[in-house]
């Protein structure tokens, strides 16, 4: 766990890209990516469930035990913690210790848009670093994903959550250069989302953020190639991707 919390460089930040299934992870971990998150969307889709429902639990724990088995380090999504019973999400995140995970997501947005109150996350973020102290706590606040995007808002939950023990902070959405540096002076690795067209790698990294996450995005794209060559093969056209090898795929399956 200490390797994984050595990599938050501010200025030289973690890409971690996100699976949804052990295949991608194999393949991304193969292309030498020393990390992988997981994805709570890719996640609970591929399981038919909606994002981040409590019944996608379950699989949250199956995917993370077979992505340990890969020689990378795993941060995994899981939502709001699938509970609202501070005991209940501190027990999965020991499962998800256990299971050969270095670091967790923990947010506050809730399945109706809202945000959970501050004092209610702060107990979940207290509850999970008491029971696991050596997993790192990204600790994640929607003020700018399904929020008001009030800066002074987000700098509100992340000091909460920071005393409470967040190892970290992810504010996905945040976009503006001087409000990335805001949340940046709060001295705790800062984690941002990859916006296409809005922000670039290069960019985070110079205004001193320390993870860059791709979220659902490889999800989503990968849908977009299934459904163009699909539909490429269907009308005679060329594959709009060249395909690695059978034989190459096959060597990272168990």
């Amino acid at each position: 766990m200490d390797e994984f919390r050595a990599l938050h460089l501010p200025g030289t930040p973690l890409l971690l890209p996100n699976a949804w299934e052990f295949g991608v992870g194999a393949f991304l971990a193969a292309q030498g990516f020393r990390a992988l998150g997981t994805t709570s969307l890719g996640v609970s889709a591929a399981a038919g469930e909606p994002d981040g429902a409590p019944s996608t639990r379950d699989a949250t724990v199956a995917l993370t035990r077979r992505l340990a088995r890969l020689d990378v380090l795993v941060s995994v999504d899981i939502a709001d913690g699938f509970s609202a019973d501070p005991a209940a999400v501190a027990d999965l995140a020991a499962e998800l210790a256990d299971a050969g995970a270095v670091g967790v997501n923990l947010e506050d947005g809730r399945a109706d848009g809202a945000l959970a109150p501050v004092e209610v996350q702060s107990a979940l973020v207290e509850a999970v670093k008491d029971r696991v102290p050596g997993l790192f706590l990204n600790a994640r606040t929607d003020t700018h994903w399904s929020g008001d995007q009030a800066i002074g808002t987000a700098e509100d939950r992340v000091r909460a959550y920071a005393a409470a023990g967040a190892d970290g902070v992810f504010v996905p959405g945040l976009a503006d250069p001087a409000d990335v540096e805001r949340i940046v002076g709060f001295g705790l690795p800062v984690n941002l989302l990859f916006l296409p067209g809005k922000v670039t790698f290069a960019g985070l990294a110079d205004l001193g953020v320390a993870r860059v996450s791709l979220g659902s995005l490889p999800y989503r794209m990968a849908l977009q190639a299934a459904a163009a060559t699909a539909l490429a093969v269907r009308d005679g056209d060329a594959l709009p991707l060249s395909p690695p090898g059978y034989a190459d795929v096959v060597a990272l399956l168990p």
